[in-house]
Order: C-alpha cells, then structure tokens, then sequence
C-alpha cells in the first residue's frame, strides 16, 4: 500500500506542476477532512477549482478518469463543501471540479468534469 501511495503523491505533484505552468496558483494540496480528500486545489482567475488526480499505468483497468465514479464525486462535492465553510468561501465564488488523468506519461485535464453541489 505504501508504493500506491508513493506513487498517487508523485503524480499529484505532477498534477499540479502541469497545472502551475497552465496558468493556475495552487492553494493546497491533499485538503483532509472526515467526509474525505480533495488532491489540490486552485485558483484559476476568478474560479476556484477542486481537482482530482487519477493515474494508471495502463488501460487494463480502464482510463484513470474512469474511477471518478458518482460515489467519489459526492465525496469530494462534499468536501469541497467543507472546505468551503472552513475557509470561509463566499457562495459567490464561481467553482468547479476538475479531474486530472494520468495515463502513463500523458496528461488529459477534465475542465468541469462533474458538478452540482449536493
């Protein structure tokens, strides 16, 4: 489990390296709450963007965007709702959730991937 876990950190670090050099200010990585993890957060202009980070090797279990399934998606509006009290977000700041898809070497950024808040 460890290696997993290395190797998630690794290309969420990547994640947001890629997303540094497109423009993004990276406000935190790896937000922990009880109703679960979000892998980075950030500023994109006026938008704040939740974003989550998938990786696979290789197709055999299908693309790594694939496992963002509605059950995560809840956890993760959840948590960005969380995220969003603590820090005292306004419910005016425009937000969305992105998913970031690592397939090997090749990066695919999901704009707006999913949304809604619960």
């Amino acid at each position: 489990m460890e290696n997993k876990r290395a190797t998630g950190t690794a290309y969420e670090k990547k994640a947001a390296e890629y997303l540094k050099e497109n423009g993004y200010d990276i406000i935190e990585c790896n937000f922990r709450c009880r109703y679960g993890e979000i892998d980075i957060i950030a500023k994109d202009e006026k938008t704040l963007v939740f974003a989550e980070v998938k990786y696979r090797s290789s197709l055999r279990y299908g693309m790594p965007y694939e496992a963002v399934n509605r059950g995560k998606q809840r956890k993760i509006m959840l948590t960005a709702e969380y995220y969003r009290m603590k820090n005292n977000v306004s419910a005016n700041t425009n937000c969305r959730f992105d998913v970031i898809s690592i397939l090997g070497n090749e990066i695919e950024h999901i704009k707006n991937a999913f949304g809604g808040w619960s």
